[in-house]
């Protein structure tokens, strides 16, 4: 069964448009996730608005890394395929950190203890330690930091979500299915 359809651009609500052709322009074509996702245009500004916001909030390595984790645990084999190749790609990560990545570590001291920090939120949803609030803010993480470590967790989480019930086909390369590594 045909889980998701996505639409062509002449399709698209004009209320996601705007959004959807900012992101063609930027990535150089239109990822299916997107072209499904724009059939809502609240939920799909929405996300993009935060998508858009977040970018700002650490650094890409770290971000990257984080969008691994929580793809890994949540089995979203879709998003693991774009974090990998962002990951590689933009933030330039070795192929080793990328899978470090995926497991919630990283060999950076400080970038470890964010992914961990994140992939605890995920599997715990939300019910961390006060030891592992502590790690994190001892690796030298700020309360705006730790908010927005769980405002990607939050924001990926919608993207895994959205994929694993949707099943778009997938615009990046194949990489090892969750849960596999």
């Amino acid at each position: 069964m045909t889980r998701s359809i996505p639409l062509e651009l002449d399709q698209v609500p004009s209320d996601s448009k705007p959004t959807l052709e900012a992101f063609t322009k930027n990535i150089g074509f239109t990822p299916n996730m997107m072209a499904t996702f724009a059939q809502s245009p609240i939920a799909f500004n929405a996300w993009a608005a935060l998508f858009g916001a977040l970018s700002k909030s650490l650094d890409v390595k770290t971000r990257d890394s984080i969008g691994l984790a929580v793809s890994e645990v949540n089995g979203c084999n879709y998003c693991l395929t774009v974090h990998s190749f962002t990951a590689e790609h933009m933030a330039k990560l070795p192929a080793d950190e990328i899978i470090l990545a995926r497991k919630g570590e990283a060999t950076d001291p400080k970038r470890h203890a964010a992914v961990e920090f994140a992939r605890k939120v995920i599997e715990s949803r939300g019910q961390v330690s006060d030891t592992d609030l502590k790690a994190v803010r001892e690796a030298g993480y700020t309360e705006a930091n730790v908010i927005e470590i769980i405002a990607l967790v939050a924001m990926y989480s919608l993207t895994n979500f959205f994929n694993n019930v949707f099943d778009p086909e997938k615009d990046f390369p194949a990489v090892a299915l969750a849960g596999t590594i």
